[in-house]
């Protein structure tokens, strides 16, 4: 792989899911070089298997949007859970993904569930109501992250359990809504961000700095700090930057070996611009920090990651 790492990890799924990562240097040199590997991944039918390797140009793909209701661009995720088709959805779901041992009575609860919304139209249309509010007081706040993982100092958060749930379901969802397809914590520590130092919410319409010390993120692979909007999506921004770490080029470190990052919506000045990561004009947004291939004191909780402070 030129200049790069292949991941590919399967979800906590019984069904599975195979997400392939390859890291790449942020040069010109670098992307262009990438795409050679990016053609080799593909997944088929083995019926479709001739004996030699398939390759598909992925930089042709066209981007797609998907429309709101009414036509309009949708704001936000695409609502792939419906309260009103839930427990029409449910069986379907419970035989495919089966129970681990153990898991078999909680099974037969749901699977009650799903056929007494079935055979009892006054029931169904309680158990509807009651998924509706699940849907809006529960599940749609895991959207902030402030409301998943364990907290850390400075506002940060993590998770400690992420792809080995085990029987906690609750951590489980929450993953599912904020932050699907995480690997294990010895493979990729995640750290998140809603707040500044002051516990207020981040937001494009203030200019902030966070410092690595001299160590930076300790891992033996890779680290990055991403901007994500509120739905947590990436920021179009003039740069075309959606994140900074070990495949930046030209970062400029301080004096002492620490790394100041300018998160701010306008730039810092050209001679910052290499360690400016864009957000949104005036709105929310989160910082995400993923180590790969974490050292122990990212796994031990010995290192956490810098306060997120108002630029003075």
């Amino acid at each position: 792989v030129p200049k790069g790492i292949i991941q590919v990890f399967r979800a906590t799924s019984n069904t599975g899911m195979i997400v392939p990562r390859v890291f790449q240097n942020d040069t010109v040199e670098d992307k262009k070089a990438v795409q050679e590997v990016l053609s080799q991944i593909d997944a088929y039918p083995l019926a479709e298997f001739t004996g030699k390797m398939k390759t598909t140009d992925w930089s042709k793909l066209k981007a797609v949007e998907v429309p709101g209701s009414q036509g309009e661009k949708q704001k936000g995720e695409t609502q792939w859970v419906k309260p009103e088709f839930f427990f029409d959805e449910l069986p379907a779901i419970l035989n495919d993904a089966k129970p681990h041992p153990g898991e078999e009575a909680i099974y037969a609860q749901f699977q009650y569930l799903a056929d007494l919304a079935k055979s009892d139209r006054a029931m169904r249309e309680i158990m509807i109501d009651e998924a509706k509010k699940v849907e809006t007081e529960m599940i749609a706040p895991l959207m902030q992250l402030g409301n998943v993982g364990l907290p850390l100092p400075a506002h940060w958060g993590t998770f400690d359990n992420c792809a080995e749930f085990g029987v906690d379901y609750f951590m489980r969802t929450a993953v599912a809504k904020a932050d699907i397809l995480g690997n294990k914590a010895v493979e990729t520590k995640y750290f998140f961000q809603d707040l500044d130092e002051n516990g207020k919410r981040l937001n494009g319409s203030n200019r902030y700095t966070v410092t690595f010390g001299k160590d930076l993120v300790p891992v033996k692979g890779f680290w990055s700090l991403t901007v994500y909007d509120e739905f947590h999506f990436f920021v179009p921004n003039t740069l075309n930057r959606y994140s900074i770490g070990t495949k930046s080029s030209g970062l400029q470190y301080n004096n002492d070996g620490s790394l100041t990052l300018y998160i701010q919506a306008d730039s810092p000045g050209k001679d910052k611009e290499s360690n400016w990561l864009p957000t949104p004009n005036d709105a929310v947004f989160s910082l995400y920090i993923r180590a790969y291939w974490p050292e122990p004191e990212v796994l031990d909780g010995t290192w956490t990651p810098p306060a997120v402070k108002i630029a003075e």
